[in-house]
């Protein structure tokens, strides 16, 4: 069965668009706990209330961006977020972007899986040719996901990210659609 709000299926979660519900969920806490934000850009600046929901609402709004909340389908459960952005629609390209924040579902394949879903969405429905992203030298998971996703490490911009007090590597990968099908 199908909920009305579910829009990519999986076996153990599906995405939806954000919700202003989400925002007083645990999706506001996520931002500002150090171990969720550690190989990501957030957690530089406080998250309030106010900004989360001005994001939800322009998520909407824009064809250069395309987000998911991921539902966890036993538990009804928001775990996290993924997108597209940064769609060039003359280029064919996206940018991929992950954001799991509910820990207790950290190392149980539902990153991939949903990462399945949305770039393959990406692939066949929106005709995308290449889709990328970049992360952090020491963010071994998300450089595991990248490689999951039959990514090709393209290249690494040196010390281009000021994190915890030090200067890391940004290291691109990148997937075209024959590749990944």
């Amino acid at each position: 069965m199908i909920l009305a709000n579910e829009f990519l299926v999986g076996e153990n979660l599906y995405l939806r668009g954000l919700q202003p519900d989400d925002a007083t969920g645990n999706y506001f806490k996520w931002f500002n706990d150090p171990e969720v934000c550690f190989g990501n850009s957030h957690g530089v600046f406080p998250m309030s209330q106010k900004s989360l929901l001005e994001f939800i609402e322009s998520s909407y709004k824009s064809n250069q961006q395309l987000v998911f909340a991921m539902i966890e389908k036993k538990n009804q459960t928001h775990i996290g977020n993924i997108s597209l952005q940064n769609i060039n629609w003359i280029n064919r390209t996206g940018e991929f972007a992950i954001f799991l924040g509910e820990k207790k579902y950290w190392g149980k394949g539902l990153a991939l899986e949903a990462s399945n879903l949305i770039v393959s969405h990406g692939f066949k429905v929106m005709n995308l040719n290449r889709i990328y992203c970049g992360t952090f030298s020491n963010n071994h998971g998300m450089i595991k996901l990248a490689k999951s996703l039959k990514m090709t490490q393209e290249g690494i911009r040196r010390k281009a990210i000021y994190k915890n007090g030090e200067y890391l590597d940004m290291v691109e990968f990148g997937v075209l659609r024959d590749e990944f099908f």
